[in-house]
């Protein structure tokens, strides 16, 4: 089974055989959940592309421990990156597809208010959502030993989506009935991809003609029409295989 992976601020300026100390909610964690002890192999890493694996050095009360540094891994930026815009889903569903979509590989989730939302972030409620997914693709990214973390961009506009597909290198919306496979679409071996997931009532044909405009055309995915809350882990674990950073 491979090594459990903790948060750290930073990992600036360690190297190999180097002594790091984990405190706080990761260090309470690491000791009093997990119950790690001397000679146990652990990740730390800075969510942002870097870790230090090692073995743990000693405990420390209940939330403290500290790591010998045993190798410095590093997880560079992906080529192609996939960002999957996601539209608003109802309840706790978001959180499951963000949880999913980050142990599945993507990179950037961006949240959307579509028109055919029924669910709409609005002042604290929206704050507190948006805080929800990015805790959930933390935590996730730590359960799949990711070392480089997805980002969860502030809540978009349709207008704001648009201008973000324009600046893909691949821009589609899932369609149901878009006349084309995603399974078949030519991508970039590089650069970025853009995946829009509409709401369950489906992107509007307002928001459909403006996504054209900016050049992302309509891809099925299947034969089975999926809801919106796992239609972006599809269609990642797609992409990821097609461009060979499943290899």
């Amino acid at each position: 089974m491979t090594a459990p992976v903790f948060v750290v601020d930073s990992l600036d300026g360690i190297a190999p055989g180097a002594l790091v100390t984990l405190d706080g909610p990761e260090g309470r964690h690491a000791v009093s959940v997990r119950r790690l002890v001397p000679g146990e192999e652990i990740v730390l890493t800075d969510g942002a592309g870097r870790g230090a694996a090692g073995t743990v050095h000693g405990t420390e009360g209940k939330d403290r421990l500290t790591v010998e540094v045993r190798d410095c891994p590093e997880e560079p930026e992906p080529r192609p990156r996939i960002t999957v815009v996601q539209a608003l889903p109802k309840g706790d569903r978001g959180e499951l597809a963000v949880e999913t979509m980050t142990e599945t590989g993507v990179d950037e989730v961006v949240p959307w208010a579509a028109a055919r939302c029924i669910t709409q972030w609005k002042g604290e409620r929206g704050a507190k959502s948006l805080a929800k997914w990015r805790s959930t693709a933390r935590e996730a990214g730590k359960q799949a030993r990711r070392l480089r973390f997805p980002d969860v961009a502030d809540a978009a506009t349709s207008k704001q989506v648009a201008a973000l597909l324009a600046a893909a290198d691949f821009a589609a919306v899932l369609h149901e009935e878009g006349s084309e496979p995603l399974a078949g679409a030519e991508l970039p071996a590089a650069g970025s991809i853009v995946l829009v997931v509409g709401p369950e009532g489906g992107v509007s044909p307002e928001e459909l003609a403006l996504f054209a405009g900016a050049g992302a055309r309509p891809f099925r995915l299947g034969r089975t029409v999926l809801r919106t809350s796992t239609a972006g882990t599809a269609a990642t674990a797609l992409l990821l295989g097609r461009t060979g950073r499943w290899s």
